[in-house]
């Protein structure tokens, strides 16, 4: 909660240097992309596609998932503007359309994988993860 807090006001900060940019928009726009990339599965499913591109078959190889509930989130992925997606015969290949929302989970998910096999390098007040213990 610490950083959230010092984070605001200049986040704030930024929103108000922006010309006529409407704080509770952007606001909601955040949270609306953080909701498309809060669930493991669909992280799982962009770093599968951070270096290539790949089909629904070769994702489930990649992914512990069923083909139903891999579509469901590929699908999500797709609307949100995260992934595109052509046709190829009877394949559906996926991939990365928004390399900012990768770089986002990727940055977020190293310093969570940092956290987490060197608790002690990272001072409490630096931490994403609360959880992770030291």
């Amino acid at each position: 909660m610490l950083i959230f807090t010092k984070v605001m006001p200049a986040m704030e900060q930024m929103i108000e240097t922006g010309a006529n940019v409407e704080k509770a928009r952007v606001f909601e726009l955040a949270a609306e992309l953080f909701g498309v990339l809060a669930t493991p599965m669909r992280l799982r499913v962009l770093s599968a596609l951070c270096d290539k591109e790949k089909s629904v078959s070769q994702l489930l190889q990649e992914i512990d998932t069923t083909q139903p509930n891999l579509s469901q989130h590929l699908n999500l992925l797709y609307r949100a503007g995260v992934l595109a997606k052509r046709k190829e015969g009877t394949q559906v290949i996926y991939r990365v359309q928004s390399e900012k929302a990768v770089t986002l989970c990727r940055t977020v998910c190293t310093q969570i994988a940092i956290e987490m096999d060197e608790p002690s390098s990272v001072p409490a007040s630096q931490r994403l993860s609360p959880r992770v213990v030291s």
